[in-house]
């Protein structure tokens, strides 16, 4: 697909809610809350917000720039500025494939949920049946055997997920633009109406003060800032093909710069919003001491409990369970057809295909391989792929990245695609650089080895810290980790084959403008 027949946003409004869409999902909804009561809440807030600031906006403008200036996916804009770094791109787009593969399956928990919300109306002050609403409909052994189960309901729900992802992205930026003016809107709304309702019950404040209040002491604890860290990078889309996706459709006068800003803090806004429901939800039901960091055990487990105990009327507190979980309905939409886009702009991008083939196909398979996830041992495989895609491929993205533009390219070059088209606000070289050259490679590589170290010293020298088999984090981790590592190599095999019958690859070379000179 060439740069001259190549979509492009149908405004500034539909790429910034597009992006706010893919950066606000199932993380800020439960895990950014989890991690907040885990690490004294005000003190992870404010470490949040300084790795944001510092690392995350950086390298959230990097990306987009680098995909405006190159009207191309990540591996062809790596391959433009380095042609053997290419094989860093795909990476990255590999490790998204994985992720998407099972973040449907999430998504389908949630849709499974939104129907059954109708079973906490019978259910109100029993905890206990609450909390096993989800387990019961999944019909998960728990273990890593029992692929010859598979629940009805969930397969049902996965079937309407990948419809529902397809639909949203059929036609590119087309179609995205229209859906996220409404699929970015309502979950803030929804939030807002849990907020009001957690706000109003007795004990909120308590849960406001332990969420907004911060615990210095917790600060000198190496692990609030590894966890603020991740949460940053999972948070922002940034090293899962997306952003570069997303500003390859940028038009040329877009402000790289305003925009990033824009969206980064739309994201951690909301992330605040959906704190500021569980913590008040939970505290005023009696649950606050129960919050995990674990976001499917919060959203599925623990939260359950609380909705059964909102008010005294199980037809309300249907209701209002209804309302949360299609409100993550909406947060996981987005962010899970983005993904896809992110991985189908990059091969169609590369072999010249049709783009809506190309996502339909990627939207089959996909849905083919998510089966794994649905069986009995499903719960179980999530567990270790999602364990391993996050502590371990995308950092090394990430790394490998913040090397590639830091070191083997020249960063000031990027920043000026970053500056071209602002107004007051220019993003300074001594942030933009330092980031990209030190902080974010030096703080990935620590995150890397700190999750390493974790890896082994629980789990001794083969690495299966999980209490999961050495098998399982063979195939689950090892293994989908090998193969992401050597899909660019698997794409230069298939080039070459495909250059006998007369392809040939792009080869743009990253060159200045005259704006940027």
């Amino acid at each position: 697909m060439g740069k001259e027949n190549r979509g492009s946003w149908g405004s500034r409004s539909q790429f910034i809610l597009a992006s706010i869409g893919s950066a606000v999902g199932l993380g800020n909804a439960w895990r950014f809350p989890g991690l907040a009561a885990k690490h004294g809440g005000g003190a992870f807030l404010m470490v949040y917000l300084l790795a944001m600031l510092v690392i995350g906006i950086p390298f959230l403008m990097m990306e987009i720039s680098i995909g405006r200036k190159m009207h191309r996916g990540v591996p062809g804009v790596l391959r433009s500025i380095k042609k053997s770094t290419e094989p860093i791109g795909w990476f990255a787009v590999s490790n998204a494939f994985v992720i998407s593969v099972y973040y449907a399956v999430v998504f389908a928990w949630v849709i499974m949920m939104a129907f059954a919300s109708f079973k906490f109306a019978g259910l109100t002050g029993d905890c206990d049946s609450a909390a096993g609403i989800w387990a019961s409909m999944i019909k998960t052994t728990g273990t890593t055997s029992g692929y010859g189960t598979i629940s009805l309901p969930v397969l049902g729900c996965l079937v309407i997920a990948w419809v529902l992802i397809y639909a949203c992205i059929r036609n590119g930026t087309g179609t995205v633009g229209k859906v996220v003016k409404y699929t970015v809107f309502l979950p803030v709304v929804c939030l807002f109406i849990l907020a009001i309702k957690g706000m109003s019950m007795p004990g909120a404040m308590e849960g406001l003060a332990k969420f907004f209040v911060p615990d210095f002491t917790l600060l000198a604890e190496p692990e609030i800032w590894v966890d603020a860290i991740g949460q940053v990078f999972y948070s922002l889309s940034i090293m899962m093909a997306i952003m570069v996706a997303y500003g390859s459709f940028l038009d040329e006068d877009s402000n790289v710069a305003k925009d990033s800003i824009i969206i980064a803090f739309s994201d951690f806004a909301i992330s605040v919003l959906s704190g500021i429901v569980l913590f008040t939800t939970m505290s005023g039901t009696g649950q606050l001491n129960n919050m995990s960091s674990s976001g499917i055990a919060t959203a599925f487990i623990i939260y359950p409990q609380s909705i059964v105990l909102l008010t005294k009327n199980g037809v309300a507190n249907a209701i209002f369970a209804f309302v949360f979980y299609f409100c993550l309905c909406t947060l996981a939409i987005d962010s899970a057809f983005s993904i896809i886009e992110g991985v189908s702009t990059a091969i169609s991008d590369k072999f010249h295909l049709s783009h809506k083939k190309t996502t339909l196909t990627l939207c089959i398979v996909a849905s083919i391989l998510s089966l794994w996830f649905i069986t009995g041992a499903g719960l179980a495989w999530l567990d270790i792929v999602d364990n391993w895609c996050n502590a371990f491929s995308l950092i090394l993205v990430g790394i490998l990245e913040a090397i590639t533009i830091g070191w083997l390219f020249d960063p000031m070059k990027v920043l000026k695609e970053v500056n071209r088209n602002t107004g007051s606000f220019k993003m300074p070289a001594w942030w933009f650089v330092t980031s990209i050259k030190v902080l974010a490679p030096i703080t990935l590589a620590g995150f890397f080895i700190w999750n390493l170290v974790a890896l082994f010293s629980a789990g001794g020298i083969y690495g299966a810290a999980d209490g999961y088999s050495l098998a399982a984090n063979i195939i689950g981790g090892w293994v989908i980790l090998a193969l992401c590592i050597v899909s660019g190599f698997i794409v230069k095999i298939i080039e070459k084959n495909m250059a006998k019958n007369g392809y040939v690859p792009d080869d743009d070379v990253w060159e200045d403008t005259e704006e940027t000179k």
